[in-house]
């Protein structure tokens, strides 16, 4: 069975319209086609970034200019004849190796094994040994063509093969470095089909849920996304690859995707989708189309779409909006970003399948961060931060913007966040995150805020709940004085009660906890007085609350906002509460920070000094990490690296 006549009155297909049109007419339709769409976008993008060569020199292949004036801006046209044949040879492989007939299907609903078997068919039709990581291999084409595919192409492949199958319950779920099929009643099966990082090794037929248990961050603790037929289209789309080379991108593959990409926004078939809207936000941000939404609301939409739809358990959408900020730079802001997505990472365990969103980690700690303070130190006319705003150039906004950045608490308080959430991470994991590497420039980064700024910044402590204490088994009494005494801690047992603005919190709040595990280090300065007889607080805290609506103008309101809080469980409960922008601060009138990881409870002396104690901070952090180490069961999980579908970006 080939191509319908309604698909067939599409070809050939001349330019950008012409593909966008094919995949217009497909989406309306309950059942897009998967391979007839795949094999379109494998055959544009292997003639404009994998052979992009002269046109005339490529045999059975037009190319038209995509402007009448610009001839050197050429795409391939799609003919009808080339696609079928391609179309045909997938569909008469999948029909030819799979016999339903021997395989029992009671409502509709695939069987465990019948999906193995298409598995198998895939996995068989690819070349033993090739360069599993290289680009251009996601698609379909490069599967009739060359036999290759990379990890999230196999997964792609099984559900298209499904598809022609018939077997409508087998879908593709994501996670944001992985892929894997469902299938049965509303999805309730899952099956692993491929294999994930460097290594050959693979769990096809497996069931996720032994990564889920793990709590790692390749499985998204079961917040994965479970794609219909439409998203599986987005999917495909977000897996482009315009990459001509490590410098250099194709304009009309990225023009492609970003109008794609806009057609399923527009549809609505992204809402559950934040890292396509990332992407398209991205390619907004880089050549912006007339008329269209603005990059900051779509990177805000795909906040909240993680929030109302995945627990506010993914990473990326907080990433792809610091990386805005970052390129507008938006210091504050950035900060607030990457704070808020240690502060969801916080929640897993680092398993060494997850060196992917530790590599974005690393970077963003050791090498983004202390960049761009170091850039705004230097764009201020001063070498750190030590110069008051007030001596500045006044009448360079630029220059009073930079300086405002570095003596602003809250840019501080965002810092401290970001590292806390790591410290936290790697409690209680298996494998350790920090090394001293993460101590030089932790220091560093530091040291660009001036002491009085630190010390604007309330520091609080949250303490274990009494319920883990049988979790907590150690001999060493170094873990008992950093946990703290217990009946200090119970008023934290007790969740905060939101309070009107202007009224003062209780005293006790700032109080309850202490941290005596930097007894070594100096003496808090005068500024970092008791805060009982502090304001009200300011928090700046894991919540959507009047910080990050000061940092979009396209951002939702304020009820949408207080809806979407209410429907998803905020990863730090103790910061929710977060007050506006108008609102008194802690001691100094500066924000307030809440501190869950024990290596930065242990650092709450330090931070505050008026001398950033290098030696000490290093000690603290490179301390054995597993503090709080929890019983749990053996992982049988391989060791998978790595990544399998995020584009590589070449400048945040």
């Amino acid at each position: 069975m080939g191509l319908r006549s309604e698909q067939k009155k599409h070809f050939p297909l001349r330019g950008i319209d012409g593909v966008v049109k094919l995949f217009e007419a497909e989406l309306r339709n309950p059942e897009p086609d998967l391979a007839l769409l795949s094999l379109v976008l494998g055959f544009v993008e292997h003639f404009l970034a994998v052979n992009r060569v002269v046109p005339v020199n490529v045999p059975g292949v037009r190319f038209e200019p995509l402007e009448p004036d610009c001839p050197s801006s050429c795409f391939p046209v799609v003919e009808l004849g080339l696609l079928t044949a391609l179309h045909e040879r997938f569909t008469a492989q999948i029909r030819g190796a799979v016999d339903l007939t021997r395989y029992r299907r009671s409502g509709g609903i695939s069987s465990r094994e019948l999906v193995n078997k298409v598995s198998d068919v895939i996995w068989n039709s690819l070349s033993r040994s090739y360069f599993k990581d290289r680009a251009h291999i996601q698609s379909l084409f490069s599967l009739i063509t060359g036999t290759k595919l990379d990890s999230s192409g196999v997964a792609f492949a099984v559900v298209a093969a499904c598809q022609v199958l018939g077997l409508r319950d087998v879908h593709l779920a994501l996670s944001e470095d992985h892929a894997w099929v469902i299938f049965g009643k509303d999805g309730e099966e899952s099956a692993e089909v491929t294999w994930h990082g460097k290594g050959n090794e693979d769990r096809r037929g497996q069931t996720v849920t032994a990564g889920v248990n793990e709590r790692s961050w390749l499985y998204l603790k079961g917040s994965y996304m479970k794609c219909d037929r439409n998203m599986e289209v987005a999917f495909m789309v977000c897996a482009i690859n315009p990459s001509l080379d490590l410098h250099t991108d194709s304009t009309e593959l990225l023009q492609l995707q970003q109008r794609l990409l806009w057609l399923l926004y527009e549809r609505g078939d992204l809402d559950k989708y934040p890292m396509a809207m990332g992407t398209l936000a991205d390619l907004e941000d880089q050549e912006p189309i007339s008329g269209k939404e603005n990059p900051l609301t779509i990177h805000m939409k795909a906040v909240e779409s993680a929030k109302k739809f995945y627990n506010n358990e993914h990473i990326y959408p907080f990433m792809y909006l610091a990386g805005y900020h970052y390129r507008h730079r938006d210091v504050k802001d950035a900060l607030r970003a990457w704070a808020e997505a240690a502060t969801v990472m916080q929640d897993y365990n680092y398993c060494r399948e997850d060196e992917e969103i530790y590599k974005e980690f690393f970077d963003i700690a050791n090498d983004v961060i202390p960049t761009l303070l170091k850039e705004t130190a230097a764009e201020g006319g001063v070498e750190g931060s030590e110069v008051p705003a007030e001596k500045a150039d006044k009448g360079s906004p630029r220059q009073s913007a930079v300086l405002s950045a570095l003596q602003d608490p809250e840019c501080f308080a965002h810092l401290l966040r970001f590292y806390d959430g790591i410290c936290k991470w790697e409690e209680g994991s298996p494998t350790p995150v920090l090394h001293v590497g993460w101590a030089t420039y932790l220091v560093q980064s530091l040291s660009r805020f001036d002491a009085q700024v630190r010390q604007k910044v309330s520091i609080i402590t949250k303490e274990v709940d009494a319920q883990d204490d049988d979790d907590q088994s150690s001999d060493d009494p170094r873990e008992g004085r950093r946990r703290g005494p217990r009946r200090e801690s119970k008023l934290e047992d007790q969740p905060p009660q939101p309070l009107p603005p202007g009224q003062s919190p209780p005293t006790t709040t700032a109080t309850t906890t202490t941290t005596t595990a930097a007894a070594a280090a100096p003496p808090p300065a005068p500024a970092s007085a008791p805060q009982a007889a502090a304001p009200p607080a300011k928090k700046v805290g894991g919540g959507e609350g009047g910080g990050r609506r000061r940092s979009s103008q396209g951002a939702r309101g304020a009820e949408p906002e207080a809806k979407a809080r209410a429907s998803t469980p905020s990863p730090t409960p103790s910061c929710t509460q977060q007050q506006g922008v108008g609102g008194a601060g802690g001691a100094g009138g500066g924000p307030v920070v809440t501190f869950h990881s024990e290596k930065m409870k242990g650092m709450k002396e330090l931070l505050s000094a008026a001398k950033v104690n290098s030696s000490a901070i290093k000690l603290q952090l490179t301390a054995q990490s597993q503090v709080q180490m929890k019983r749990q069961k053996p992982s049988g999980s391989g060791d998978y690296t790595l990544s399998f579908m995020k584009r590589p970006r070449k400048t945040l």
